[in-house]
């Protein structure tokens, strides 16, 4: 059966990984590298549609285990489905929801069937297995699904990833065996927490698999970046060139730069839209906190140079005057900003691919960006 999505490698990088490619959607073309807004609950945070499109978002992300809970996936499907419910007519993907069980629900018990779990709004008993989640994504209607999958804590020992990772490739090859939506591609989930022999023998596995893409799971757990990055470089000559990688719950400016050095085609992360509401936005220069004192009587933009509506619009002293006063358009205009900082980023990363300078792009990124102000 033909897949729902396809991806078309458009160029190499001449001197890194990186790579320019183009995700084929049934709700349109994705062009990759690529940051994914995250819209846990059929929104993201503090905008509307129409303001992601401004800011040049091809796709979004929403969240199985979240919309399983509430609303509940009956509702969304009696609505027409989550691109309708949320009338965004763009490039959905959701994931499986293996993650909000590792980090959110309480009393998890991990079973060959599944995972029996409290939910963490009322505590009530709640189960989700493989065929569950297809079942709940399928009902949703995104374009992208993700297997269900075991994320392993850090630190854990070796027996513990390994029985996670040969759980997490069981569980895959049941996602395929129960997915039957023509219109819905199920990318796998790459496991094995910290071990390099680990990420190699799940990236081998999953690719024999054949899957239409590929998630990097288990990765920004709370490790030090410099172990994500050997984990990448250890695994990346083994994911299938010719499918799209997706680095997940990536989302700091350098990340972003590292994970396209090594061959990452698409991240997400709600850290832009949540440091955001705090009064804190990204910057070619690092983090700024616009509610400190000293932009008190700062009148320039976020970021000179910054096309968004917040920058082109509003200083930073009206920011953080609406941070302190606790207005909502303070947050709003930083969540702007932060997003269309990290999707300008990505246009300023694929044309450097285009033109066989990502490594000069690269280099100078580094030489402004300070990581003492780092995220």
């Amino acid at each position: 059966m033909p897949t729902a999505v396809t991806f078309d490698l458009v160029k190499k990088d001449a001197r890194t990984h990186a790579r320019r490619g183009v995700v084929h959607t049934p709700h349109g073309d994705i062009q990759t590298p690529i940051f994914m807004p995250v819209g846990t609950q059929a929104t993201v945070k503090a905008m509307t549609p129409r303001e992601l499109k401004e800011i040049g978002s091809q796709i979004i992300l929403s969240n199985t285990y979240h919309l399983h809970i509430r609303p509940g996936e009956d509702l969304i499907r009696e609505a027409g489905g989550l691109h309708s419910f949320m009338s965004w007519d763009r490039p959905i993907l959701t994931d499986s929801g293996g993650f909000q069980v590792f980090s959110l629900a309480s009393l998890r018990k991990i079973k060959e069937e599944g995972v029996h779990f409290r939910s963490h709004l009322d505590g009530s008993k709640m189960f989700i297995g493989p065929e569950t989640s297809m079942a709940i994504q399928e009902a949703l209607g995104s374009d992208i699904a993700m297997a269900f999958d075991v994320c392993s804590p850090y630190p854990c020992d070796h027996s513990t990833a390994e029985e996670a990772m040969h759980r997490t490739h069981r569980w895959a090859k049941r996602c395929q065996d129960y997915h039957t939506r023509e219109d819905q591609a199920v990318f796998g989930i790459v496991q094995g927490a910290f071990y390099e022999d680990l990420r190699i023998e799940s990236a081998k596995v999953l690719a024999d698999m054949d899957f239409p893409g590929y998630g990097i799971g288990g990765l920004s757990v709370g490790e030090p970046k410099p172990v994500m990055y050997s984990m990448l470089d250890a695994m990346m000559p083994y994911m299938p060139e010719h499918k799209p990688r997706y680095l997940m719950g990536v989302g700091s400016p350098d990340c972003l730069v590292e994970g396209v050095y090594r061959g990452i085609d698409m991240f997400d992360c709600v850290l832009a839209t949540r440091v955001a509401r705090n009064g804190t936005c990204f910057t070619d220069s690092g983090r700024l906190v616009i509610r400190n004192a000293q932009y008190a009587h700062d009148f320039g933009p976020i970021e000179e140079g910054c096309d968004c509506y917040a920058c082109q619009n509003f200083s930073r002293a009206y920011i953080r005057h609406l941070m302190k006063a606790g207005e909502i358009t303070g947050g709003r205009l930083a969540t702007i900003h932060n997003l269309r900082y990290l999707l300008r980023l990505m246009e300023r990363i694929r044309k450097a691919i285009e033109e066989d300078r990502f490594e000069e792009f690269r280099r100078d990124f580094f030489s402004h960006y300070d990581m003492t102000r780092n995220f």
